[in-house]
Parts: structure tokens; C-alpha cells; sequence
């Protein structure tokens, strides 16, 4: 009986050591232009999102997730290859991705990883490296969409969250090789433009006043002229769409019925008031900003639906879930919508990890990260090499508390479609802990800012004498990461742009 004992316990052991030992699965969450501002776990005040929440407390949060090109396609190549835009060839949202070049889902099939795509794609060719495929056409709608299988589309009636939510949970539960570990990226629209929510949300925050940014007015003095020229304003360049004053295109009948009862007395409402000037542009702002965060509440419903099925079905233990976004975002800062600058609001990131027994619980990390870690950090997870034309660094290291002596301390940065939606004229700079420096390489004008004394990026300080050494000091740097990365000067023709590309007048009672 002793020895049965010593068995048993000997048997238990081993087993352990090898579950143990097991590469953990990665569930990879991303969104659509969710700035950290709307995030709970951010410190937002005007909205909760207790299910993403609870991937921050129960492991950690990064304060300074920066990415190296604000905007959808380009930041998706960046993290499919561990390169910058230049490098992997997107350096707009009008490229085509080259899917035979190397990406971590490939190395991670190598590595005997199952991988999953499910949600949104937006690269225009067919995603490759992946075991299982399922994505939006395009940016897709967020009623009724259709998705991309191989060799085939279907489509499926509902809200598009839920759908994308749906799919993967069902792969999960029903397709997966449960023999392998595997890579789930599960990736949502929302909250993108324009920002309609399940109908279970059409009437969340209707009796709230959501707070306006103080920067809402901005009048874009005291900076370089770009920021004055762009074409995503709150007040010139909202269209009837942005602002629900129609009806979705793509909803059926039924959706239909549910949105008029709700938005259709709001609407008589407004065009009664005859809003003008700033009392307009508040009203524009209520409206938007609430259509945001009830896409964003969709969300945060479906993250908790996912982590639910993790612990329902013993998955959470060995698994890594990862939440981010492509890029931040601008509700209402400086009067915007939309992203693409390097000013903060859309150059930093959500990142939030967590993985059960290796990173502290409710821990937070303010070392400097970027969308340009995330192959090397899939990879470093699973165990497999990572190959050393991969530009990015691992984040395993400081998931598990230690950060590199030799870690960075400066960020690069390059923006390149303009002429192109919203005017926003292309720009590459260097970012530290403290300060700021854009160069708009078209227009031969800088920017500095001092984010200590300045956080909301408000006055340019590049002409200020008493910055003078810091300017030369950023400017090396500046030159040092071009030379590192291997930048080339931009050769892409420039020319006008008209700023209000999208707009559209809004009728009138």
C-alpha cells in the first residue's frame, strides 16, 4: 500500500512538471481605435469596462504601449511581422499586405501552435499562416456582416461583435486540436468609425452629460500648421453617418424598427433645437462620444463572454490573454475623431496581460513598449527562436517582472498617408519618457513638447531657446533610430488633399 502510495505520488509529480512545462496557449484580443481613455482600467471617467478589467487585475498593465504608425492596416502588418512599415511594405491602409513574407503565425506553426484568425483583417489579401480563418470583408459593417472563409464568404444576421465573439468561441470549443496549443487572435471592428451599437445599447448614457476634453476647442495656435489643416474636426467634419441621424445601411428590418423608436425622437429633438456654433459642436461631441462607448460597452460584454468560456473550460490556467488595440484615439481631444498623428492620444495603446501564476496579479508597468513587440513576444511565449530581422523585443521578460538593463528609452515613429483621408500631413519623430519631437518632412516645420509641463500637447516649445540642447539631443536621436531601423527618406509623391473628403452637410429642420 506504501509503495501504491509512492507511485501515485511520483506519477502526480511528473505530471505536474510536464503541465507545467507545457507552452501556454495565446489568446490575442484586438480592437478598432480603442484609446486607453475609454478603458476603466485607464483611470476613464466616462465609462466602465469591468470584464477588460479584469484581464488588468488580475495581471498587468502597460502604461506606454506606443505604436510606430497610427493607423488600421499599417499597425496590423507591424504586429503580423515584428517590422516597421517600411520594412514589411504597409505603410498605408491603401497597400495590399505581401502575405508570403515571413509573420509569426507562421513561425508559430513551425512551432507546433494550431492558429486561429477571427474578426477583422483589413490587409486586403487573404491572411495566411493560419490553421482557421474567418474575417470581415474589408472593414466590414456592424450589422449583418459577411465574412471571408476560404474559398467562400457567408454571411450572418446579428451584431458583429457578438457574431466575431460567437465564431470564436465556437472554434474554440469545437475545432481546435485540443493536443496542440494554440494562438487565437480574435479581433473586432469596434469601436471603429462609425460606431454603431447593439441595439442592447442604444440607450446607455442617454440621461448622462459624457465630460468634454478641455481641449475640445482647440484652435491649433502655437504648433506647426499642419495641426490646423487637418480633416477630422468634431465641428466641420462629422457626416450624417457619424451622428445616427439615418439609419445603418446594413441593419434588416427588425434593427431598423428598434434604432427609429429610439434615435427617431432624438433626431426630431435636435433639428427643432437649430443648433449652431459651439452649442452644435457640444451636441455633435454628446452624440459621438456616447455612440463610441456604447460600441465599446459591446465589447467589454464580449471579452467577459470569452474569459467566462476560458475558466468554464479549464483553459485559463495555461493561457496568456492579451488585450490591445491598433492604435489609441481622439474623443474629442484637441476637437478631433479619428487618429493617425503622433500626438498621444493616438500614439499610445491599450496593453493589458494577463497569465495566470506568472505575471502579478494587479501589477502595472511603465516601461516603454511598443505594437513592434508583440511577433518576438508570441514567439518568446511558445518557445520558439526568434529570427533576428524581427525589429521588435520581447515583453516576456517584463510580464514577469524584470526589465532589461539595455531596454529602450526612445520611441520611433512614422505616419506616411497623406494625401489621403483626413489630411493628416506625414510626419516621423522620437518620443522619451519627458519629451516629443516631430518633424512634418514635407513642410520642413518641427514640433517639440515638453509632456512633463505640457501633457495635453497643447504649445510647441522647438523655438524656445532655453530647449535648445534638448532639441539638438532628440535630433541624434532621432537620427540614431532612423539609422538603427533602417529608414529610408520617403519617396511617395505628395500633393493637395482636400480636408473634407467625408464630410457632408448636415440637414436641417
Amino acid at each position: 500500500m506504501k509503495l501504491l502510495k509512492l507511485t501515485s505520488l511520483l506519477l502526480l509529480l511528473v505530471t505536474g512538471c510536464v503541465e507545467d512545462s507545457a507552452p501556454p496557449n495565446i489568446v490575442f484580443i484586438f480592437t478598432d481605435d480603442h484609446t486607453a481613455r475609454a478603458l476603466s482600467a485607464y483611470g476613464s471617467v466616462i465609462n466602465k469596462t469591468p470584464h477588460l478589467d479584469r484581464i488588468a487585475n488580475e495581471g498587468m498593465r502597460f502604461t506606454q504601449c506606443l505604436v510606430t504608425n497610427s493607423i488600421c492596416a499599417p499597425s496590423r502588418a507591424v504586429i503580423l511581422t515584428g517590422k516597421h512599415s517600411h520594412i514589411n511594405g504597409q505603410l498605408t491602409n491603401g497597400n495590399r499586405f505581401d502575405g508570403a513574407q515571413q509573420t509569426f503565425p507562421k513561425l508559430l506553426q513551425a512551432a507546433g501552435y494550431q492558429t486561429s484568425l477571427i474578426g477583422k483583417w483589413h490587409l486586403q489579401s487573404d491572411p495566411t499562416g493560419f490553421d482557421h480563418w474567418q474575417v470581415l470583408i474589408g472593414q466590414g459593417p456592424y450589422y449583418n456582416p459577411r465574412f471571408l472563409i476560404p474559398g467562400d464568404t457567408i454571411q450572418i444576421d446579428g451584431y458583429t461583435t457578438d457574431i466575431i465573439t460567437d465564431l470564436a468561441l465556437e472554434w474554440l470549443e469545437t475545432h481546435r486540436d485540443p493536443l496542440k496549443p494554440f494562438m487565437l487572435m480574435y479581433q473586432h471592428k469596434a469601436p471603429h468609425r462609425e460606431w454603431h451599437p447593439s441595439p442592447r445599447h442604444f440607450e446607455l448614457y442617454a440621461d448622462e452629460t459624457i465630460p468634454e476634453p478641455p481641449n475640445l476647442f482647440d484652435d491649433y495656435s502655437h504648433r506647426a500648421s499642419p495641426a490646423a489643416e487637418q480633416g477630422m474636426t468634431i465641428a466641420r467634419h462629422m457626416n450624417v453617418d457619424d451622428l445616427k441621424l439615418t439609419p445603418p445601411w446594413s441593419m434588416n428590418d427588425e434593427q431598423k424598427i428598434q434604432w427609429e423608436a429610439v434615435y427617431g425622437p432624438r433626431n426630431i429633438e435636435f433639428r427643432e433645437a437649430n443648433l449652431e456654433g459651439d452649442d452644435l459642436t457640444r451636441w455633435k461631441y454628446q452624440r459621438y462620444a456616447k455612440e463610441y462607448l456604447r460600441t465599446v460597452a459591446g465589447v467589454d460584454d464580449n471579452v467577459g463572454r470569452l474569459l467566462d468560456f476560458l475558466e468554464q473550460h479549464a483553459l485559463a490556467e495555461n493561457t496568456v490573454v492579451i488585450y490591445s488595440s491598433d492604435q489609441g484615439w481622439y474623443l474629442g481631444e484637441h476637437g478631433w475623431y479619428d487618429k493617425r498623428w503622433m500626438y498621444e492620444e493616438s500614439l499610445v495603446t491599450p496593453l493589458l496581460v494577463r497569465w495566470p501564476n506568472q505575471i502579478q496579479a494587479g501589477s502595472v508597468n511603465h516601461a516603454m513598449v511598443s505594437n513592434l513587440d508583440f511577433a518576438a513576444t508570441f514567439l518568446d511565449l511558445a518557445g520558439a527562436e526568434i529570427p533576428n530581422d524581427i525589429q521588435g523585443r520581447s515583453l516576456k521578460p517584463l510580464f514577469l517582472g524584470e526589465t532589461p538593463d539595455d531596454w529602450r528609452t526612445s520611441h520611433y515613429y512614422q505616419y506616411y498617408e497623406y494625401p489621403g483621408y483626413h489630411c493628416v500631413e506625414r510626419h516621423y519623430g522620437v518620443r522619451t519618457d519627458r519629451y516629443k519631437l516631430i518633424y512634418f518632412y514635407n513642410r520642413d516645420e518641427w514640433e517639440l513638447f515638453d509632456l512633463e509641463k505640457d501633457p495635453l500637447e497643447m504649445t510647441s516649445i522647438y523655438d524656445d531657446a532655453s530647449y535648445g540642447e534638448t532639441v539638438t539631443n532628440l535630433k541624434a536621436e532621432l537620427a540614431h533610430l532612423r539609422e538603427f531601423y533602417a529608414v529610408p527618406e520617403d519617396q511617395r509623391p505628395t500633393g493637395p488633399c482636400i480636408p473634407n473628403e467625408r464630410g457632408a452637410p448636415i440637414p436641417q429642420p
